[in-house]
């Protein structure tokens, strides 16, 4: 079993949350005071190829939680395989996490949210289609995801956010399947669905961690705004340009929840 390997290098001491890092985010898994192995070194591991992602996986402490952190992971739109990052978040799960927090860099479909603000996740549109339990077959794949997003867990974090002073705004984030950017057309027509937010990955980890009866939550960090909604020039690069600002807002909030459950 690969969580064993993982024990062997880190310990056998069961970790609490998996954090899952996005684009321009990767820094954080350098605060984990703990043991970090590479992707390349775990099989099955997916290589996160995707600039601004930070691909190992580091297990340790973090204000005073076990956790193991994934510094990258790797999307649907770089091998069109929505179960991608089936054996990392599983094996998360074998390590004994009880939840994931899954962080991204999105855009913006409110005017009124800016890049560089930071958004929780209170549900979900898969605009992509895809499903990474497609070809699972056990019933175990008809997963409920009414509360995809764990309502205590959203409660905790908007806790963190208070106590650390940071604005943390909520809504729902749209998934696409990437790897270009949404139109102005796809913008106006899932605004009118109900979605504050676009990005390109979390959706399928989340679902997986359903599946393998963890928790979930996630925050994004706006690093744009959609599509037809101002004049930028939408890039990866401007995503990992902004991504940085929004990330120190992300962190503060991350600490200060963690430092709440370690009470």
């Amino acid at each position: 079993m690969l969580a064993d390997l993982i024990r062997k290098k880190t310990g056998a001491e069961p970790i609490k949350y998996g954090l899952i890092l996005g684009s321009g985010l990767g820094h954080i898994a350098d605060q984990v005071d703990g043991v970090a192995i590479d992707y390349a070194d775990l099989p099955g591991f997916p290589y996160a190829g995707v600039s601004g992602h930070n691909p190992k996986l580091v297990v340790g402490n973090l204000e005073g939680v076990r956790v193991a952190v994934l510094g990258g992971r790797m999307h649907y739109y770089e091998r069109g395989q929505a179960d991608v990052m089936r054996v990392p978040i599983e094996t998360l799960h074998q390590l004994g996490a009880e939840a994931i927090i899954a962080t991204n860099a999105a855009g913006t479909c409110e005017p009124n949210t800016r890049p560089g603000d930071i958004m929780m996740l209170d549900d979900h549109i898969n605009f992509a289609g895809a499903n990474p339990l497609i070809g699972e077959d056990t019933d175990q794949r008809f997963v409920s995801l009414s509360d995809a997003y764990d309502p205590e867990m959203r409660a905790g974090l908007r806790a963190a956010a208070q106590a650390a002073n940071v604005e943390m705004s909520s809504g729902v984030y749209a998934w696409f399947s990437g790897p270009s950017f949404e139109t102005p057309a796809e913008i106006r027509a899932i605004r009118r669905m109900g979605a504050d937010a676009v990005g390109m990955s979390t959706v399928p980890e989340v679902i997986l961690a359903r599946f393998f009866g963890m928790k979930a939550a996630a925050i994004s960090v706006i690093t744009n705004m959609a599509a037809g909604l101002s004049s930028e020039n939408l890039s990866h690069e401007h995503t990992k340009k902004m991504a940085p600002i929004g990330a120190k807002k992300l962190e503060k909030v991350l600490r200060q929840y963690l430092l709440q459950q370690s009470g």
